[in-house]
């Protein structure tokens, strides 16, 4: 059996290594247009920043390597032009000698990967500093062309995980970084209120957001001097990065008839299949799909690619692994802040249709005394099926095991009140004896048993339609720093005695700072007769950050 793979880093490289662990008999032929295999696309912004020492270490392995280890052929610089899916073979072109030849195969697998999208007014290889954050290429000329025009201004066009990453890398070189945003927010992926936390970190370290606008025009002949948004803002700059985003290569799954996904990436069954006989699709060309409701995703990251590689490699050499789907777990670095999420956003269970509980639980990572230092998560859960539905977390430290955990639980199809029977691990430098997943676990079940939540955004518009009590339980000094719109204060000691001053049949919304003595406020009042309470998800804390962020916005509109 012949297999050949076109494409050679994470994807195309796991299909290979994985069909040979599986077989000696097979022979295995890669195929990639470009120079480099087997890099870290990830690693990128921080070789350009300083923190990865040489190139080199993003490059871990190289022709020579898969040849020793596993006999497997791989050839850079030759470009497949077309196949003949009925006959089995394949056109390929040598870039170095212009030489085409023509290849057979038995399976056949596109590992094509993913292409930067480059939105208009921008046109690659026009201006001498424009660049892209795509391969070992991009990142040889970025560094390069750094060195050489010795840049004070950078405008990155877009704020995903690479425009953030090199948002963050820049900084640290001592240059200034503007970000321009089609979207009204930087991280598009998350709910506003919490893609807002990075937005407040951006700005304290200086970096200007342009956000809700495009680039309209472009002032340079060879190189970019100047660019105008869509609202009018004159940007001056030195260099230009475009991080807005991939689309799959899907262009020869397409000319063999290979059918596109919802997603606009090759569709494929469970074992990587496409509706093509002896073809199948892996990594950032292939469409996956959702652990929690079987729809088609797209999430182009290096740990779908090496497990939809491993998969394919397994099936073509008779094994019987199959993809479960993913969750679109993620997580970076920008600058202090760490930021995570998992499954489906708020907007998106909303948009599905789901009834659900938001809790906002903002815990220390690890015991105070310790130096622990607050995270702030945000869990999803059905009120139907009471399944965990998705998270985001944000904070300093702790972020990356906690979303781990939660993936996890999501992925076992975990309910609320199993994450507060999890065994995890305690030690005071390591967690607090109650863990915040523990207690988000707790929270969650509470509210859907008796203890209701209402989120600060729920609470802004039911109260523009009617009549809510709100009961500030904190202390006076809190109380007259800052407080929920309309809220009466009665700190949680007084309550009991004045409870003849409200109304127990008005809805009634209770809350502190943070949540815990809000739940216990409205436990008090549910044990009094009162019959419809509800705890302010995240308290004031939250309340404050949203409120905040509605000001901004009416700022910049």
């Amino acid at each position: 059996m012949k297999i050949v793979v076109i494409g050679s880093v994470a994807a195309g490289t796991s299909v290979a290594a994985k069909a040979r662990r599986n077989t000696e008999e097979a022979e295995i032929v890669v195929y990639d247009k470009g120079k480099d295999i087997s890099y870290s696309v990830c690693g990128i912004p921080y070789y350009l920043g300083g923190e990865v020492e040489t190139i080199d270490n993003l490059i871990p392995r190289d022709e020579k390597w898969f040849k020793e280890r596993f006999q497997i052929d791989i050839h850079t610089q030759h470009e497949v032009l077309e196949v003949n899916a009925d006959a089995h073979t394949l056109t390929v072109k040598n870039l170095q000698t212009n030489e085409t030849i023509t290849e057979n195969y038995d399976r056949l697998v596109l590992a094509t990967g993913a292409s930067p999208y480059t939105p208009a007014p921008f046109e690659l290889g026009r201006y001498s500093n424009l660049f892209q954050v795509r391969s070992m290429e991009d990142a040889r000329q970025i560094q390069e062309a750094i060195e050489r025009l010795q840049p004070k201004k950078v405008v990155i066009v877009g704020a995903g995980f690479i425009g953030l990453e090199m948002t963050e890398q820049l900084i640290r070189k001592g240059l200034e970084v503007t970000i321009v945003q089609l979207e009204d927010q930087v991280m598009p992926q998350m709910d506003k209120e919490m893609a807002f936390h990075v937005e407040e970190e951006l700005r304290n370290h200086n970096v200007t957001l342009q956000l809700a606008d495009t680039v309209a025009t472009i002032n340079g002949n060879e190189k970019i001097t100047q660019l105008t948004t869509t609202k009018g803002k004159t940007l001056e700059t030195d260099l230009v990065i475009l991080a807005t985003g991939v689309r799959p290569n899907t262009q020869l799954g397409s000319s063999l008839g290979a059918e596109i996904g919802s997603s606009r990436a090759l569709k494929v069954d469970k074992q990587m299949r496409t509706n093509i006989p002896n073809v199948f699709a892996v990594g950032d060309v292939a469409e996956s799909f959702s652990v929690i409701d079987g729809q088609p995703l797209y999430r182009p990251l290096g740990s779908t690619a090496n497990k939809m590689g491993r998969i394919a490699g397994d099936v073509i050499t008779g094994g019987s692994l199959t993809h479960r789907g993913v969750l679109g777990t993620g997580i970076f670095r920008i600058f202090d802040l760490h930021v995570a999420q998992t499954g489906l956003t708020e907007k998106e269970a909303r948009a599905k249709g789901y009834a659900i509980e938001v809790l906002y639980n903002i815990k220390p990572a690890h015991a105070k005394y310790l130096g622990g230092k607050e995270i702030t998560i945000k869990a999803l859960v059905d009120k139907k099926s009471e399944r965990i539905l998705g998270a985001q977390i944000v904070g300093p430290e702790g972020v990356d095991k906690r979303i781990d955990v939660l993936a996890t639980a999501i992925s076992f199809k975990a309910k609320a009140e199993d994450l507060f029977h999890l065994d995890l691990a305690y030690a005071p430098p390591f967690a607090t004896t109650k863990d915040p997943i523990l207690y988000t676990g707790m929270a969650l079940d509470n509210a859907l048993k008796k203890n209701p939540l209402l989120t600060a955004s729920e609470l802004m518009k039911r109260s523009q339609k009617e009549t809510i009590q709100i009961i500030d339980t904190r202390s006076k000094k809190d109380y007259e720093k800052n407080h929920v719109a309309h809220a009466q204060h009665i700190p949680l000691a007084d309550l009991r005695d004045r409870l003849s001053e409200l109304d127990p049949t008005l809805p009634t919304v209770v809350y502190c700072n943070k949540g815990v003595t809000g739940n216990a406020a409205q436990n008090l009042l549910h044990n009094k007769g009162f019959k419809e309470v509800y705890n302010l998800s995240g308290g004031n804390k939250t309340y404050q950050l949203l409120k905040k962020m509605q000001t901004i916005d009416a700022e910049n509109s």
